[in-house]
């Protein structure tokens, strides 16, 4: 035997929140007023108690509550990004705003030349590229500027010094400094190879999206029969974009471990995020 759906805290705050359960409370309350009787706020407890046990176990309320905070969350992501984009130049701006203008022509060009009233969802998969590709940018913009704001001959020099000092220390303390400050030099060349190739990435990644955005709309013109044009591999780039994700989290991560090693030994005018960002 089934048992009572379970009343989520969540489902329950957002029922108590609803407009039609404080107009319902106001009204009761109203009724007392007017007829100076307890009687209607006995009822209004009894058809709140009623209504807080029922409404947010209703699994078509849960369902209409979800998609409310979809919504939501969607426009919230909308004002990130919108944010986000107010920090691009011209240029970068100007790449989004074409590839947003692309993707538009695609879904047109698809009810137009099929038909069809609907966009399948393979090729609404778009949108998911479409902020893929202003994410990346962001990523990609912000690393080619810490690049450029790198002197790394000034950090090989101050290796070949390192080395020099250890070869040279007067005690074995000394040497130990110099060998500790020698080794995070490395690392710190080593971590802006890192970054120098994830920049590689994922400039060819941005081409790589644009260009099948290119692909989709040739392949909607001149092939306008839905199943021709659903059958374009979209999971190769959502793949591939995945692939680059994750390589650029790896980074990351290998960047934030330089960062924390250099504060642990005091080192801070080698911190790799601190300087000219």
């Amino acid at each position: 035997m089934a048992g009572k759906a379970k009343i989520d805290i969540a489902y329950l705050k957002e029922a108590l929140q609803e407009p039609a359960n404080f107009w319902g409370i106001a009204g009761f309350a109203v009724a007392a007023a007017y007829t100076q009787s307890v009687v209607p706020l006995g009822a209004a407890l009894v058809a709140e108690g009623v209504y807080l046990a029922t409404v947010p176990a209703s699994a078509l309320y849960r369902r209409y509550i979800d998609g409310r905070r979809k919504q939501q969350l969607l426009k919230d992501r909308e004002r990130k990004r919108d944010r986000l984009l107010e920090t691009f130049d011209p240029r970068e701006k100007e790449a989004v705003i074409y590839l947003r203008h692309l993707k538009t022509q695609i879904y047109d060009n698809y009810k137009k030349f099929t038909g069809s009233n609907e966009v399948p969802a393979n090729l609404k998969s778009l949108d998911q590229r479409w902020e893929d590709f202003v994410d990346l940018l962001d990523v990609y913009r912000r690393r080619k500027k810490h690049l450029r704001s790198i002197n790394r001959q000034a950090v090989q020099n101050q290796l070949t010094q390192a080395e020099r000092a250890v070869e040279t220390a007067a005690d074995e303390r000394a040497r130990r400094v110099q060998q500790a400050n020698a080794e995070i030099l490395k690392r710190r060349l080593s971590a802006f190879g890192e970054l120098d190739r994830s920049v590689k990435l994922v400039e060819g990644q941005l081409q790589s999206i644009e260009n099948f955005f290119g692909l989709v709309n040739d392949q909607v013109v001149t092939l306008p029969t839905p199943e021709r044009v659903t059958a374009l591999d979209f999971e190769q780039l959502s793949d591939s974009i995945a692939m680059t994700k994750q390589m650029l989290e790896e980074t990351s991560d290998v960047m934030g471990t330089l960062d924390a090693h250099n504060r642990e030994i005091g080192n801070l005018d080698l911190l790799t995020t601190g300087n000219k960002q």
